[in-house]
């Protein structure tokens, strides 16, 4: 068994049923997502658009394809045609966009909303007051080629254990008040190869999860 794969089983053998893992292959040469594959793995997530286009059209047909990173409406159109799901939705310029050039493809594209919760500037990310408006408008009700079905976080980058869990559980809540308003909402997608533990047990039901499987930098293969 190769590295990749022996990874991959030993994450998965820690996750719960429940919980779904998005191998996190950004920067990752095809060779290795293509070890993954085999491994199993169907669920990748990447951060730059082209780059996810080109492994699209190299791998496998049945891989579901994630979009986590930062995303700018005018590159939406060149992942239309196949993104399954997008993380990082953070305004409804974005949502009006995916929702019109997933209308070209004729395909519903799934949606999650980025809440901030880190304490950190750079993160992205909305506040919670400001998706509760968002996905109660009517703007957002008349797109129907989008589904917003999940909340996305990433908790401050930081040692500190009990602060994460606090960022983690702050989110739990507001999912859990989301989703008792609007049952499409099922994904709490929070958790990476530092603090999906936490997560889980925060209940987290997606990990996003890459240095773990693929390592920090690229195996040499023999």
């Amino acid at each position: 068994m190769n590295v990749i794969a022996a990874n991959l089983q030993q994450i998965r053998a820690s996750l719960p049923a429940h919980v779904t893992l998005v191998a996190v292959s950004k920067t990752k040469p095809i060779t290795d997502l293509s070890e993954a594959y085999d491994a199993g793995q169907r669920i990748f997530g990447e951060n730059k658009i082209q780059e996810m286009t080109q492994k699209w059209e190299a791998l496998p047909k049945d891989i579901e394809w994630h979009m986590i990173g930062h995303v700018q409406t005018n590159k939406v159109k060149y992942m239309a045609p196949y993104v399954h799901t997008i993380h990082a939705v953070d305004s409804l310029k974005l949502l009006k966009e995916i929702n019109k050039q997933a209308l070209k493809h004729d395909r519903i594209i799934h949606c999650f909303l980025q809440i901030k919760i880190a304490q950190e500037d750079s993160k992205f990310g909305m506040h919670s007051s400001e998706a509760t408006t968002l996905i109660n408008s009517e703007a957002v009700q008349a797109l129907s080629n989008i589904r917003i079905t999940g909340v996305m976080g990433m908790a401050t980058f930081t040692e500190d254990t009990a602060q994460i869990q606090s960022e983690f559980d702050t989110l739990r809540q507001f999912f859990i008040t989301l989703s008792e308003q609007h049952p499409s909402i099922t994904e709490l997608s929070i958790g990476m190869s530092g603090d999906y533990k936490i997560a889980i047990a925060t209940g987290s039901t997606m990990v996003r999860i890459g240095s773990s499987i693929f390592g920090a930098r690229n195996y040499q293969h023999s």
